[in-house]
């Protein structure tokens, strides 16, 4: 089998013409021999046994033909494919040239391919870098939790108040009818934490123990249930106990029991250290992402619509696959939430344009620097990874394949050159809260090569397939 010819036929999509020879043909037809052997029959032979010769006899040699060129097609498209030095990034569009005989046959597949681009510039870029601070209000706050966190909970006489923990009886009734799911018995309701409908629970506050409320409310609009959105009710509630965290005493014995520090100004330094710290993190993300999207608006190049769309399929399926982990499937989610898979993508479509727009101009960089990942860079990752999941490192190995891994730490790498090279803004004081970090560009997509599907051996054989 060979590369016979390959011809761009228009902006990133390139035609290859392949030829398997009949030597090749032949020992495929002896594997489809070895497959319908064992679904024809033929007098005077058990099932499976006919040899082939009595089996062309009787069905003809075509009979091994189709499924001899699915068998061949993928080993010869990758062949052709390495030789023609392209990768792929849609499925391909398959055409059996002629007829298929024992000498083989030709075949064309017409695939996008991932573009070459380059980049305006990629050092030198400008982002903003907060200047992080700790006030000692974030201090007090942080700190409080914890002394929370260490309370006990203890039975108190007197009107319920904001944050104590009330048990009630209730029911909901709307134009005097109680209505279903509306019902509760001791039910330890937080005050204020805004898990009840708005208002309900405000209303509690000043009630005494054994002490009994009306509490009136109106179900938001958007409720889940629609035969109560927008509805007032009453709820007849009784407060059956009322319970109050008691908090230890801020001193120096609180450290001592909380931390490994001995007095309270250690443990507030301490808090102060870990809220920079975890600031500092956030700021660095920030950065980050603000290079990164400068980055890729210095592309140039025009990049397939396919390699979007793979995107969002990769996105589509990693969120399907976090529902599952949460019991829900896709289908459920999406009947829930009053969606469609058509809204789903579309919501995922600026981000996948971003990820993939980002890792090629990421890659290029890595081109230009002649950036590489060694044996022992590597290992370590395999090692990290191994780590984070509590698995064997070979489980990992089997599972990761290194190429992909080798070219997550060469994106990474030129990652770390394009920051290097920057030009940190105006600094300013970090006013919004501090968010998650950006994620690093995806391992996959705007490289990964989707396998290429069997053709029938009729032609004009199956098109692409999104």
């Amino acid at each position: 089998m060979g590369l016979k010819n390959k011809k761009e036929i228009e902006k990133n999509v390139v035609e290859l013409e392949i030829v398997v020879t009949a030597d090749e043909f032949k020992d495929a037809t002896e594997v489809a021999y070895r497959k319908i052997v064992k679904e024809v029959k033929v007098d005077g032979f058990r099932q499976g046994k006919a040899p082939k010769g009595m089996i062309e006899k009787k069905y003809g040699k075509e009979i091994f033909y189709e499924e001899a060129v699915n068998f061949i097609f993928p080993y010869s498209y990758d062949a052709a494919v390495k030789e023609a030095g392209i990768t792929p990034v849609s499925q391909p569009d398959v055409e059996i040239v002629g007829d298929v005989t024992d000498d083989g046959f030709t075949f064309k597949a017409k695939v996008t391919v991932k573009p070459e681009i380059s980049l305006k510039a990629y050092k030198g870029l400008k982002a903003t870098k907060h200047k992080v601070t700790v006030t000692a209000k974030e201090v007090e706050e942080e700190l409080e939790a914890r002394r929370e966190k260490v309370g006990r909970q203890i039975t108190v006489d007197g009107p319920v108040q904001n944050k104590d923990t009330a048990v009630i009886n209730f029911e909901g009734f709307i134009d005097g009818v109680a209505f279903p799911g509306g019902k509760g018995e001791e039910y330890p309701l937080v005050i204020g934490s805004g898990s009840f409908i708005p208002g309900f629970e405000e209303q509690l506050i000043g009630v005494e123990k054994g002490g009994e409320k009306d509490v009136v409310v109106t179900f938001p609009k958007d409720y889940h249930e629609e035969s109560l959105a927008g509805k007032e009710s009453v709820f007849k509630c009784k407060v059956l106990d009322i319970k109050r965290t008691e908090l230890p005493a801020l001193d120096d014995e609180l450290a001592k029991d909380i931390s490994e520090f001995d007095t309270l100004d250690e443990l507030k330094a301490d808090i102060k250290e870990h809220i920079k710290e975890h600031k500092n993190e956030h700021a660095e993300a920030d950065f980050e992402e603000e290079l990164m999207n400068k980055l890729a608006d210095n592309i140039i190049g025009d990049i397939p619509e396919i390699m979007y769309e793979n995107e969002v399929d990769y996105m589509v399926e990693n969120f399907e696959d976090r529902l599952k982990t949460q019991g829900i499937d896709l289908d459920s989610y999406i009947k829930y939430t009053a969606t469609t898979l058509e809204t789903l993508r579309e919501n995922f479509a600026p981000q996948a344009k971003q990820q993939v727009r980002i890792r090629l101009a990421l890659e290029t960089v890595a081109k230009e620097e002649c950036l590489k990942a060694d044996e022992d860079e590597i290992e370590e990752e395999y090692k990290k990874i191994a780590d984070s999941y509590k698995m064997p490192v070979d489980r990992i190995k089997a599972i990761i394949p290194t190429d992909g891994l080798e070219k997550d730490i060469v994106v990474r790498k030129a990652i770390d050159v394009v920051k290097a090279a920057a030009v940190a803004g105006e600094e300013k004081a970090e006013e919004k809260p501090a968010k998650a970090p950006a994620k690093k560009p995806a391992a996959k997509k705007a490289d990964d090569k989707p396998a290429a599907k069997k053709p029938a051996a009729k032609k004009p054989a199956a098109k692409k397939d999104k």
